[in-house]
């Protein structure tokens, strides 16, 4: 299910839907995801709910419960706005901004965390990236330089969440 609170242009939910499907398959994930495209504001609210951080952010994912996952993948929430900025400053289209964030997502959602695998989601995401046909990958663009400056002007890191699990 793809849920537009805030529309990104040239981007309809039938399309998104459809990419979604294709970035589930291509990642071996199994079950359905929810995507929400929203506004920062509510990125922020989510991003202080899941994971304490009382600011915005461009992509959270939240795994389905165990036990659920052959039926649920798990659900991604994606900031229009921040997105739009990163696609206005990297070239590329609003809409193929939320196809990477949704990719980026659906790797966290697969397994993957970035933060603590020495690379291996950098490398399936760079793959599914050529696959999918999107430009540079989020990991890519967000790593630092030899020189240690961020690839994009605005600072934007990859983030993920992941749901509270009930004991």
């Amino acid at each position: 299910m793809v849920i537009f609170q805030k529309r990104v242009a040239d981007l309809t939910e039938l399309a998104l839907g459809r990419f979604v499907a294709r970035a589930r398959h291509a990642a071996g994930l199994k079950g359905a995801v929810n995507v929400l495209l929203t506004t920062s504001a509510e990125m922020k609210s989510l991003n202080r709910r899941f994971r304490g951080k009382d600011k915005p952010t461009d992509v959270l994912s939240f795994p389905a419960e165990p036990g659920a996952q052959k039926q649920f993948g798990g659900e991604i929430a994606i900031s229009t706005e921040i997105a739009a900025q990163n696609a206005l400053a990297l070239g590329h289209s609003p809409a193929q901004e939320v196809k990477i964030l949704v990719l980026h997502g659906v790797l966290h959602l697969r397994g993957y965390d970035h933060q603590c695998d020495n690379g291996q989601m950098a490398r399936r995401e760079k793959q599914l990236r050529a696959k999918l046909h999107l430009p540079l990958g989020l990991i890519e663009r967000t790593a630092p330089r030899r020189d240690s400056r961020p690839r994009l002007s605005s600072g934007a890191k990859p983030r993920h969440a992941r749901r509270k699990h009930s004991q």
